[in-house]
């Protein structure tokens, strides 16, 4: 593992802690040459399926493209980052699950927005209102009732 400091490649592991789901390995490391010390994390790598774009081109599963969409959604809420983070391996264990080699990206949107209410309503109105790209205030109200409607749905 390369130093982020001085970029030399020896170090020592001072400690490591696994988290609570047991799926993530926190390592803390000290520099042989600097003794600056870092954190790196160790995650199971998934064998996900490609992703469909709207226009066509395929794209690799990037988990931090989707934490970033949720980041945002849940902007100055009370969703902490394990809260996201959860959510997220859900979402890849669908992925897993569906056993294609390529899942078209709507289907994920569309999953993220079965999903969000659970994590946070507020955060879904703030999702759906960027993923169904509203074309003006009377569709982005019709999407409001629809989920009021719902049973599970509770502004």
């Amino acid at each position: 593992m390369k130093c982020p400091y001085c970029t030399h490649l020896e170090n020592r592991v001072i400690d490591s802690r696994i988290n609570k789901d047991k799926t993530i390995i926190r390592r803390r490391r000290e520099c042989s040459s600097c003794e600056q010390r870092f954190t790196t994390y160790e995650r199971i790598e998934l064998m996900l399926p490609m992703l469909i774009k709207k226009d066509g081109r395929r794209e690799a599963w990037d988990r931090g493209k989707i934490i970033a969409g949720l980041e945002k959604a849940c902007e100055k809420l009370p969703v902490s980052m394990t809260d996201i983070d959860a959510f997220v391996d859900r979402i890849e264990l669908r992925l897993q699950d569906v056993g294609g080699k390529e899942v078209p990206t709507s289907q994920i949107g569309e999953w993220i927005m079965e999903d969000l209410p659970s994590l946070d309503e507020v955060a879904y109105v703030r999702f759906a209102s960027v993923y169904r790209q509203f074309k003006d205030v009377n569709e982005f109200m019709d999407e409001l009732k629809n989920f009021l409607d719902k049973p599970s749905g509770k502004l």
